[in-house]
């Protein structure tokens, strides 16, 4: 019914149509957006759901690092994820960030970040006590600041500033 593939250059208009749709024409003034800025996802981790070959959702990781006084912690940063609006309601986010989340394991990264709603996002085992401790530049409501270990302990002690990659 579902096909999970990656990302091709040419799915790009069709997936800031989704995100145009789910978040507003204006989502690159968030703070999260800054993260992301002159940096590409990374395309083992950019994910598209089909359906009869129409993109249906989509879901994007990109790469960030958590600077403190210490040391630079890598991480991913997840988002945006999108589900069309006539398929929201039916798990397929949870689906597509399921597959993402085992993928980027599988390739060895150990800590995720995001910005959302921890009643939903903990479904697929974020949660903000992970994350508390860490900052990212702009206005951020830090309750909606949250983490994920995907290799047990790869949180601890880190804290700090989540920066965008150069």
């Amino acid at each position: 019914m579902f096909c999970i593939d990656n990302i091709k250059p040419n799915d790009i208009s069709k997936i800031e149509e989704i995100l145009d749709q789910a978040f507003g024409i204006d989502r690159h003034s968030k703070a999260v957006y800054s993260l992301r800025a002159g940096v590409v996802a990374l395309s083992e981790l950019s994910f598209a759901i089909r359906r009869e070959g129409t993109i249906i959702a989509s879901l994007q990781f990109w790469p960030v690092v958590i600077r403190d006084r210490q040391a630079d912690h890598d991480a991913l940063l997840l988002g945006p994820i999108a589900v069309r609006q006539a398929w929201r309601g039916q798990g397929i986010g949870l689906m597509l960030m399921d597959h993402g989340l085992n993928r980027a394991k599988e390739l060895g990264h150990s800590r995720v970040i995001l910005v959302g709603d921890e009643s939903y996002y903990q479904k697929v085992g974020f949660c903000r006590r992970l994350a508390i401790g860490l900052d990212m530049p702009g206005p951020v409501d830090q309750r909606r600041l949250l983490a994920q270990e995907l290799v047990p302990g790869a949180m601890d002690g880190v804290k700090g500033m989540i920066s965008r990659i150069k």
